[in-house]
């Protein structure tokens, strides 16, 4: 490791480490940084004499997180649905929402119809929200332009926004999210006609880091998400799936068998879904914002992901209609309150486990050779993260080792 050193003293780290006490807490602690790697982290009155050669930096007693991950994001897309909402809440049905030009048809039309600098501004709006909040990577899904050309416009202002903020992104292609107006009820045809060459072309652009999909009634069966799955693996990209959001396809199991990342929303997961899930190592991520928003009732089944020792990931599904939830804080929250999460598994799912779901091995934890990517939090425990409702106690934020 080569660079600039900083130790940070006064701090109380939340490391995260599972082998640890709880949240990995270690008290009176010293974090030593080289560069933007963490190079060293125990307690203060072990710090090596090697990181004396620089005065330490005070954080006044504050706790210390890895920075925060949001693992499921679609934030980059055209429009909103505000009068959509208001439209259901005064009692119009799905069908008279749509007829009105509502629903995912609406977002692709803007999506459409945006330019690259459109899409790149209204999303960074969004993203400075995030970072205010000691978030430090985040996942971002094509999936709204459901043509090869706004699929490939969407990536490209994922990429950008990691160009534009000091910020991690990792891109997802998600053409197989929803069929397009233009193909109504030929799904196997756009599969082939669209999702399939988008998928390549976004390949050969560099601009995907995995593949994604919905497998649902609404959306697309499980034979055709393995079509684009083999594909991903052809190209040596890693997958992940919408999963069990509104009735069990087996989604998860299919995930599963391809080696997912993780398999998200998972409302309606059985048992057998769960152990598959647990066999590959894939990641549950766990999404209430669409659960609150669209006043579901069935919640995923957190106690048998317990049992079988499934990582749970956190995120907030920031998207126009389901999720438009901008606070990975409140998302940590509502993992308690709605589904019974503990604040060190919803502080987990936001870290260790998100990172986890992303496939980075060097973010995440507070240890060393890890990335220093770190959030530092006026609060007296970890715990109140998840415990305060629109509430941001960020002290300051800590992105490759630079504050």
């Amino acid at each position: 490791m080569t660079g600039e050193i900083r130790v940070f003293v006064d701090l109380n780290a939340a490391t995260m480490d599972e082998s640890k006490a709880p949240y990995g807490m270690i008290e009176n602690a010293a974090i030593a940084v080289v560069g933007d790697t963490i190079a060293w982290v125990g307690k203060a009155r072990d710090l090596p004499e090697m990181y004396n050669v620089v005065e330490p930096e005070s954080l006044g007693g504050r706790v210390v997180t890895p920075g925060l991950i949001d693992c499921h994001t679609h934030i980059v897309h055209g429009g909103d649905r505000a009068v959509e909402f208001e439209m259901r809440l005064n009692g119009a049905s799905y069908e008279e929402v749509a007829r009105a030009g509502g629903g995912i048809v609406s977002t692709v039309k803007a999506t459409r119809a945006a330019t690259q600098d459109m899409l790149l501004a209204d999303a960074l709006c969004r993203v400075d929200v995030m970072i205010a909040e000691g978030v430090t990577s985040i996942e971002i899904k094509s999936g709204y332009g459901l043509d090869i050309e706004t699929e490939l416009r969407m990536l490209r202002v994922a990429r950008a926004i990691g160009e534009s903020r000091p910020i991690r992104v990792k891109t997802t292609f998600l053409g197989a999210h929803a069929t397009p107006a233009e193909y109504a009820d030929r799904n196997d045809a756009y599969i082939d006609d669209v999702c399939i060459p988008a998928l390549r072309a976004a390949h050969d652009e560099g601009l995907v880091d995995a593949v994604d999909g919905f497998c649902e009634g609404i959306a697309f069966q499980p034979a055709q998400i393995a079509r684009v799955f083999d594909v991903a693996r052809e190209l040596g990209l890693p997958v992940k799936l919408h999963a069990e959001q509104l009735s069990n396809l087996g989604g998860a199991k299919l995930a599963a068998s391809y080696g997912a990342l993780s398999a998200d929303h998972i409302e309606y997961l059985d048992e057998d879904g769960v152990k598959a899930m647990a066999e590959a190592g894939t990641v549950a991520v766990i999404l209430p914002g669409a659960f609150y928003t669209l006043r579901e009732t069935q919640a995923p089944p957190i106690d048998l992901l317990r049992r079988h020792g499934v990582p749970m990931a956190l995120a907030t599904d920031i998207n126009p209609g389901s999720s438009p939830l901008n606070s990975l804080l409140l998302a940590l929250n509502m993992g308690c309150t709605l589904f019974r999460m503990t604040p060190e598994e919803a502080l987990r799912g936001a870290t260790r486990n998100a990172a986890r779901a992303l496939g980075l091995t060097d973010t995440g934890l507070i240890a060393a050779g890890m990335r220093a990517d770190m959030a530092v939090w006026d609060i007296k425990h970890p715990a109140e993260l998840a415990y305060r409702i629109g509430f941001n106690p960020l002290h300051s934020r800590i992105f490759g080792g630079t504050s």
